[in-house]
């Protein structure tokens, strides 16, 4: 079939910058498992196949997507201290996950064993390398951080709040007849406490790896 001179505007007038901030747009949307070419296209107004002449495949789209989030991320300078580099990745880490939570489940699993990943890591690393860890010391610390990060994010954005609740719950005056600590300690596991949460975590993973701040 001829291409029409409409589909050949469609597609010149496509960037890969728009590409990606749809497709973002539309998995926050419908999520991940309504995520497909043919409804990114639908929405950016073209063909699937328009789509498939800058991404070889809908995998290397979402590749490029973790790509443009990594390469988004603000990076302190290298002149500040160890201690606030790593603060500040792990709050603009924490600020990702919020702002895309539903790509963020893709996010959080992914190798970033591309160029753009590669980068990032080296960037991190830096961080512990720069604190005067020996090379074990800073990748044990990059993993541990990376497991805080992680467990802490997925928490917040997909975690225990959001999770289903049991048909039948214990009503709350007989959790707190029978079990006062689990009352006492529910007021603090509630959204409006995971700030003062999260820099504890920090705070106390700081002091177990030495890095003063």
């Amino acid at each position: 079939m001829p291409k029409t001179r409409a589909t050949a505007n469609t597609r010149s007038s496509l960037s890969r910058d728009k590409i990606e901030a749809e497709a973002l747009a539309l998995i926050e949307a419908q999520g991940l498992e309504g995520f497909s070419t043919r409804k990114l296209g639908e929405r950016l107004g073209c063909e699937a196949m328009s789509i498939y002449h800058h991404y070889p495949s809908k995998a290397h789209l979402l590749d490029a997507l973790v790509d443009r989030t990594l390469n988004n991320l603000p990076i302190a300078p290298k002149n500040h201290s160890p201690a606030k580099r790593i603060r500040h990745l792990a709050q603009a880490w924490r600020a990702m996950s919020r702002q895309f939570p539903r790509f963020y489940l893709w996010m959080a699993l992914h190798r970033w064993n591309s160029a753009s990943g590669i980068k990032f890591l080296a960037e991190v690393l830096d961080c512990f390398h720069a604190a005067g860890l020996k090379p074990e010391e800073a990748a044990r610390g990059f993993r541990v951080l990376g497991y805080y990060l992680l467990g802490a994010t997925l928490e917040e954005t997909s975690g225990y709040a959001q999770g289903p609740s049991a048909m039948e719950p214990m009503p709350d005056a007989q959790v707190e007849h029978l079990y006062p600590h689990v009352a006492q300690a529910s007021r603090y596991f509630s959204q409006d406490q995971f700030d003062a949460t999260f820099e504890l975590g920090l705070k106390l993973l700081l002091q177990g790896l030495h890095i003063e701040e």
